[in-house]
């Protein structure tokens, strides 16, 4: 089928984690008071963006083997000639 879930899946972590931790780099310390001043949008922007580049790494990785796989599987068939 070909689909694979990976790769928009951490396409979209990639971006929400960018979108966030932008936010926490960006956005005034006082708003972090109640939170004992941990800047917590900072820090799970980073999580979200660690774990999106892992997803795009695992599906871009699945997606090259499965070409390779392919590439093999037809030079086999083009070495075995035409089938009677």
């Amino acid at each position: 089928m070909g689909l694979d879930i990976r790769i928009p899946m951490g396409l979209m972590f990639f971006v929400f984690g960018l979108i966030l931790a932008g936010y926490g780099f960006l956005s005034d310390p006082a708003i972090y008071a109640r939170s004992m001043g941990i800047n917590v949008n900072e820090q799970w922007g980073i999580v979200l963006l660690v774990f999106g580049a892992f997803m795009l790494a695992l599906g871009m990785r699945g997606n090259a083997r499965k070409r390779v796989q392919q590439a093999t599987e037809s030079s086999v068939e083009m070495e075995a000639g035409p089938r009677s």
